[in-house]
């Protein structure tokens, strides 16, 4: 494994871990404030659009490569 796959796989890994915890994190400011199911999804809309986002620039940047 070189530098390059180890660096791709620990980002991927700690990507996942990072937006996980914020899920529970938003989670559990949901609960904590009563919230309500309503509320809360408004909290993960406002978490997974930053995380679409993400994912939008990753592929946009894989299918350029590509065509370049």
């Amino acid at each position: 494994m070189n530098a390059e796959q180890f660096e791709t796989w620990a980002l991927r890994i700690g990507l996942t871990l990072l937006i996980s915890f914020m899920a529970f994190i938003i989670y559990d400011l949901g609960r904590r404030s009563n919230a309500g199911k309503f509320g809360q999804f408004i909290l993960f809309i406002g978490l997974f659009v930053g995380v679409a986002g993400f994912l939008i620039k990753l592929v946009l940047e894989q299918f350029l490569s590509d065509v370049i």
